[in-house]
């Protein structure tokens, strides 16, 4: 195994990891004030880390070709920050 295919795991293990923290910080904000902007920037989060979690697995355990992979985490992070957008501009 070359060393580039280590590092993209390493980095995708620290963007589920900070990715689920923050989901974790938005949800937790949420339940608190009850803001639906704030529960949109937490689906937001949360859909950018399931697509890096799905995208990962997708090559890891099922064996999903790289383009194929690329596309399942481009639809999500785009869906994902079109939400995020969105939680910017609700009240």
């Amino acid at each position: 195994m070359t060393l580039v295919p280590t590092l993209v795991v390493a980095f995708k293990t620290v963007t589920l990891a900070l990715g689920g923290v923050i989901t974790y910080l938005t949800l937790k904000a949420y339940r608190r004030t009850g803001s639906r902007s704030l529960g949109a920037l937490a689906l937001g989060f949360a859909m950018v880390t399931l697509g890096a979690l799905l995208a990962g697995a997708a090559h890891q355990a099922v064996g999903l070709d790289t383009e194929s992979v690329l596309l399942i985490e481009s639809v999500l992070t785009a869906a994902g920050f079109g939400v995020i957008t969105y939680s910017l501009y609700t009240e």
